[in-house]
């Protein structure tokens, strides 16, 4: 008798159990849901982001809508597919993508390949890369079409495309707002971009060459965790894509570009040469006057350098040399 009651009483703790557990996958299912619905469908929600420090160097997000910088771009792929990126979208190698460390979450920019000429528009939808060095991360997909996969990197130069860039921002936020009153949000209620369709490689294909790329940080991990949001009506429609991310690549001139590593631009020219000075053991160093937004500043860069492997061992050193936030540019 006692043992039936043993039983009898284990069996309701299993069935109340088993309901938590089903209730608690619900839940988890619900919010993945909530993340991914109206506000990833316009491309996630918006964000910018407060300033951030990385391996000494500190990087401030902001709106720049004549943001244009040449530099080296490196991509990301199986190592971080289906996880979260720093907007809450969640990251598809095969979709046109990039990680920017400053420029706003989503936005469109134009990313060149200076060494083949081709070029893509990607949407920016996460942060990164920490890797000195690099102004941009681009997903796979990005990197094949740009032809630079198997090489790991490329010399580029990005341009975000501001009227696009301000157009998604607007429909996000009016999106964000109604959600947030409690208004019923469908497909059908807000303009429906043209569906893309892509013929992509198969997920998890990589050549082995730029599996050390993937080891770069991809996102702060207070940026990359999902932020839960108010309440909002879900829909059971499948996401739609920008209109303006196609696997269309358009071919310019390939012209001729130097690398070289920037150790800072100062504001006062005994300081810059200073600089120079205490650089000068590790390679050829110039002093530069230039105008930036009416200032006169004094840059000190180092170079001009043979590839990016050499550039990057030269960028360590003059971090480590006392200046962090040093930079690898292309110049054409």
């Amino acid at each position: 008798m006692v043992g039936n009651w043993k039983r009898v009483f284990f069996s309701v703790l299993t069935g109340l159990f088993l309901v938590g557990c089903s209730e608690t996958q619900l839940a988890v299912h619900s919010a993945k849901r909530l993340i991914a619905s109206p506000e990833s469908e316009a491309g996630g929600e918006y964000k910018i982001g407060k300033p951030y420090q990385i391996a000494g160097a500190w990087y401030y997000p902001q709106e720049d809508f004549e943001y244009d910088e040449s530099g080296i771009a490196s991509w990301y792929g199986a190592k971080f597919h289906g996880r979260r990126t720093a907007n809450s979208e969640v990251y598809d190698m095969n979709a046109l993508t990039a990680a920017h460390r400053t420029l706003p979450m989503p936005s469109f920019v134009r990313v060149t390949n200076l060494e083949n000429g081709r070029s893509l528009i990607l949407r920016v939808n996460d942060r990164g890369p920490f890797a000195r060095g690099r102004i941009i991360d681009i997903s796979r997909r990005g990197a094949q079409l740009l032809d630079f996969q198997r090489k790991g990197t490329a010399r580029v130069r990005v341009q975000v495309l501001a009227d696009q860039t301000r157009a998604l921002k607007a429909r996000i936020t009016n999106q964000t707002q109604l959600a947030r009153a409690g208004s019923p949000i469908t497909i059908d209620r807000l303009p429906k971009p043209k569906v893309q369709t892509q013929s992509l490689s198969p997920v998890g294909a990589q050549p082995t060459t730029a599996q050390a790329l993937d080891a770069t940080p991809r996102s702060l991990p207070e940026i990359q965790t999902a932020q839960a949001a108010e309440p909002m009506t879900l829909v059971e429609e499948p996401l739609v894509e920008d209109p303006l991310v196609s696997e269309a690549v358009e071919q310019a001139a390939v012209v001729n570009t130097n690398i070289f590593v920037q150790a800072g631009a100062f504001s006062r020219f005994d300081n810059a040469n200073r600089v120079k000075a205490k650089l000068s053991p590790l390679g050829s160093v110039s002093l530069s006057q230039v105008l930036v937004n009416g200032r006169d500043l004094y840059r000190v860069r180092l170079g001009p350098i043979e590839s990016v492997s050499a550039a990057d061992r030269l960028l360590e050193a003059v971090a480590e040399a006392g200046y962090p936030e040093a930079r690898i540019v292309v110049i054409k």
